[in-house]
């Protein structure tokens, strides 16, 4: 009896350190904002007058939309953690600029397949496996 009350003491904890997160994102947390991209896969943006800086933003509605090179757009959906955006609207031009090339196709395969999402004070993380967009929040939309 010694040996079993230490033993389903340590189960317990261990069953709580692998338990689900319960504080995952909520649509009204990200309605009406609007985000700037910092960092993609931990390299700091550049922005000139040609290449403004890369954003997202929501509508209370969860409606994403945004623009790298080209503009996006799309219905989003928060489930276990995960945006997705499945028929993602995307304008088709051509970028000068090859990071942001990288960067469309980036987002596009990202929120199609569903990235996760955390929102920590100002800033907004989505992240699959191999990639990272790290965004800072500049205003609410109006």
């Amino acid at each position: 009896m010694k040996k079993i009350i230490p033993l389903i003491a340590l189960s317990v904890a261990l069953s709580a350190c692998v338990s689900s997160r319960t504080d995952t994102l909520k649509p009204e947390q990200l309605a009406n904002q609007r985000f700037v991209l910092a960092t993609f896969n931990g390299k700091a943006l550049t922005a000139s007058d040609q290449n403004p800086v890369p954003e997202i933003g929501f509508d209370k509605d969860l409606r994403v939309s945004g623009k790298m090179c080209n503009g996006f757009m799309g219905q989003g959906k928060l489930s276990d953690g995960a945006l997705t955006v499945k028929h993602m609207g995307m304008t088709m031009m051509m970028c000068a600029d090859p990071q942001r090339n990288e960067l469309d196709h980036a987002i596009q395969a990202m929120l199609n397949d569903g990235a996760q999402i955390d929102l920590t004070g100002d800033q907004l993380t989505l992240a699959t496996a191999s990639q990272t967009l790290i965004y800072t929040r500049v205003s609410n939309a109006q």
